[in-house]
């Protein structure tokens, strides 16, 4: 693993680069641009998932999103969908400056809220070559419906309703900003399954770090995430082929079959089975069945053209 840095329009983007070993000189590799879940950094599942790739003969890019972790931006502690979707194609930029890497032979994994930004980038942005989601989140849907999906998109106008008060409060005031957590510090009886699986990852020496506030920005992160649709216009716009991994016990697993039923390209959607939606974080079962997936998937679809035999 290497530190690198690259450039995100006025901002620099910090990450770490992991290669595989033994690789002869001149060899250009296809490579892979992981995308850490909202709240993440480059050194939890992103990393981890980037080191298991590098190990199957894949450049892995894993980095912390911009305004977040080492990487540039202030205010700091902000969730913007927007940006962190400018965010993995900055980092395609900066693969495709690489000597090792084919510029041709790109793709990208995308885990929790990291999936739904891979795919939105993705619709986009065609040098994404591959794409594959783990515990996939769309977090505009996810946050106005409910962890479950159950509630309407008008749940959102109560929470809407807040922030323009504590915008008020910020602006006119002169009232310190607020903040709220990416999962619950006291999880309780209400508390989602996952959420409370999602407070032991983040909160607790498993996988806890100091980059990772466990907080974002109220008022300019909220009217953000409350309008993205990670998954608007898939059905016309992701042509490439994606593979979908989540567990068939987690909540957030209509997030991955909503995105299945709607891409119409190439694709694949497996459900692990007992799986939550922190397993694949980290849970060394889960993490190598979606990696013994993800190798062929990606050998396949980032594969090398055949030489012109003229």
């Amino acid at each position: 693993m290497e530190p690198t840095a690259f450039p995100n329009g006025s901002l620099t983007m910090a990450g770490n680069l992991y290669l595989p070993e033994g690789s002869a000189p001149g060899t250009r590799h296809a490579a892979v641009v992981v995308v850490h879940p909202g709240g993440g950094v480059k050194e939890q599942a992103a990393g981890l998932y980037a080191a298991r790739l590098a190990e199957q003969g894949f450049v892995a890019l894993a980095f912390d999103a911009s305004f977040q972790g080492d990487s540039g931006g202030e205010p700091h502690h902000l969730e913007d969908p927007y940006a962190r979707v400018e965010d993995v194609r900055a980092a395609v930029d900066h693969l495709q400056t690489l000597p090792f890497v084919d510029p041709e032979r790109i793709g990208a994994l995308g885990i929790c809220a990291g999936g739904g930004y891979a795919v939105n980038a993705a619709t986009t942005d065609h040098r994404i070559k591959a794409l594959t989601t783990v515990s996939a989140v769309n977090i505009g849907t996810s946050f106005r419906r409910g962890w479950y999906g159950t509630d309407s998109d008008a749940a959102a106008v109560p929470t809407l309703k807040a922030l323009a008060g504590q915008r008020t409060a910020e602006a006119a005031q002169g009232a310190e900003p607020a903040y709220l957590p990416y999962v619950p510090a006291e999880p309780d009886d209400s508390t989602p399954r996952d959420l409370v699986e999602a407070a032991d990852y983040y909160l607790t020496p498993r996988a806890q770090h100091p980059n990772a506030a466990n907080k974002f920005l109220f008022t300019k992160s909220v009217s953000r995430i409350f309008t993205f649709d990670a998954f608007h216009l898939v059905e016309d716009l992701l042509v490439q082929p994606v593979l979908i991994v989540a567990g068939s016990e987690a909540g957030s697993l209509w997030m991955s079959t909503e995105l299945h039923g709607r891409a119409r390209g190439p694709k694949r959607l497996l459900v692990v089975e007992g799986g939550t939606h922190m397993d694949f974080y980290d849970v060394p079962e889960y993490v190598d069945r979606a990696i013994a997936e993800a190798v062929p998937f990606f050998t396949e679809h980032l594969a090398a053209e055949p030489a012109d035999q003229g």
